[in-house]
């Protein structure tokens, strides 16, 4: 019998909730009714699943207050960053309903000699999410809405530490009108985690997570011969080039590190900065960081709350030791509060170099690594110098060159010009080398669970 999943108030260390995990035949049973509800839910048109879709937006909407608090309760982002969350979240909802039968149309092409041909995306069958917490809805409303317009069923595995969140998000499909099973919450372990993968019934794999668990899981599916969509994290790199408006600069790097508690994939991590403005931004930068007020995320005088485990704020504080014991410098925060609650500060490190964890690594938290560049290329190049590439962002006053070097030199799936963001429903999402592959939103992300299928009409 698995243990039961028991919820923690990130603030306060105090239980939340505890919640009965599944046995192996409930779990299965799931599956099995998942597939069931997806034989009947594929044969729907895209329109009459578009308003399914945009019902569940209007049913995120009317939670708001509700599962905002869940979220902040669960895992310790602050509240009105909670409250952005769902909006963005039905935004998702809007738009897949929009252009979700149009990404979906028929092609009809003509073949050689006169034939007819014709290119159909169909739903595959079961998907299956495995999804982590700093983001309670969006992460599983990015890949489930749209696998579900697409014609597929979907299957949730949440983090055990938001696990009341996905319950909710499963009550809202429900109650928006998907049908019973089509979207299933799997409370089970990591050892069951794989065994729904290798069940014949499920088709796709999609996880969001860290590159050893990525790989892992495209491992397991890939012995099945299942397709995957990986998205691993990064350690974003933020250039600061030699004509940067220093206060545009500024504002968007600490908002970068900090927001979310610094607990986000696409988050400003690497602060690389042209030696001709590096004193000025630094002397800017630390003052600004060491002005982020840490407190309770209900307050509204908070900038960041607790991290979202105890384990997670102690490992980052050894990824920080470990850079000072490397050669870097601690110039503000870095040291573990003594109070109720995994908080840690706003910290800045220099002279960080290659080797040390801080230029190496992703540090998921609030902690910036400050490296100077010779120049603009220089930054470049630096930013380039990492196994990651999900996103990343450059600041300067001139926006062509920005635009040349994003297109061409950035060797990320992302790049933010003067300014820090995390997702826009009508841009595709995703990264390169260890920060894994596939694509979501935009309308990519609802034909990457499909079967682009060829018909050739011959005579």
């Amino acid at each position: 019998m698995t243990d039961p999943i028991t919820t923690i108030n990130p603030a306060t260390g105090e239980t939340l909730e505890r919640y009965p995990a599944l046995s192996d035949q409930e779990m299965t049973a799931r599956i099995e009714a998942c597939h069931a509800a997806y034989e009947d839910w594929r044969r729907r048109t895209p329109h009459e699943r578009a308003e399914t879709i945009k019902a569940i937006g209007e049913g995120l909407r009317a939670r708001k207050d509700e599962f905002a608090r869940l979220m902040t309760e669960e895992m310790g982002k602050l509240l009105s960053q909670s409250e952005q969350e769902i909006e963005l979240c039905a935004a998702i909802c809007d738009y897949t309903a929009e252009i979700g039968p149009d990404t979906l149309k028929t092609e009809e092409r003509e073949i050689q000699m006169g034939r007819k041909g014709r290119v159909a995306h169909t739903p595959i069958g079961v998907v299956y999410g495995i999804q982590p917490w700093n983001f309670p809805c969006y992460q599983v409303v990015r890949y489930s809405i749209a696998s579900l317009m697409a014609g597929n069923g979907v299957l949730l595995k949440h983090a055990a530490n938001v696990t009341g969140s996905g319950l909710m998000l499963e009550r809202i499909y429900r109650d928006a009108g998907l049908p019973e099973g089509l979207f299933s919450v799997l409370v089970i372990s990591h050892e069951q985690s794989d065994a729904v993968i290798e069940h014949p019934k499920v088709r796709g794999v999609t996880f969001t997570g860290s590159p050893d668990a990525g790989a892992h899981i495209a491992a397991k599916a890939g012995a099945q011969r299942k397709k995957t969509v990986l998205e691993l994290g990064s350690n974003d790199a933020y250039l600061v080039l030699s004509d940067a408006d220093l206060e545009v600069a500024v504002e968007t790097c600490v908002n970068g590190r900090v927001y979310n508690n610094g607990e986000t994939c696409v988050a400003a991590k690497r602060f690389i900065v042209a030696d001709a403005v590096y004193d000025q931004f630094r002397d800017a930068f630390v003052e600004a960081m060491q002005a982020v007020r840490m407190g309770d995320p209900f307050d509204e005088d908070s900038d960041i709350g607790p991290m979202a485990r105890e384990d997670l704020r102690d490992d980052l504080h050894k990824q920080v030791e470990q850079s000072v014991e490397k050669g870097a410098r601690i110039v503000a925060g870095g040291k573990v509060p003594e109070r109720e609650g995994w908080y840690y500060p706003a910290t800045v490190l220099e002279d960080v170099r290659p080797g040390q964890p801080a230029y190496d690594d992703e540090l998921f938290g609030p902690v910036a690594a400050l490296i100077r560049a010779k120049d603009d290329q220089d930054a470049m190049r630096i930013a380039n110098d990492s196994r990651f590439g999900l996103g990343g962002g450059i600041i300067t006053r001139d926006e062509e060159k920005a635009l040349e070097m994003a297109e061409h030199e950035f060797d990320t799936g992302m790049v933010y010009i003067n300014g820090f963001g995390l997702a826009m429903p009508n841009m595709p999402f995703g990264g390169v080398k260890d920060s894994g592959y596939g694509r979501e939103h935009g309308g990519f992300g609802i034909r990457e669970f499909t079967n682009t299928k060829a018909i050739f009409v011959m005579r």
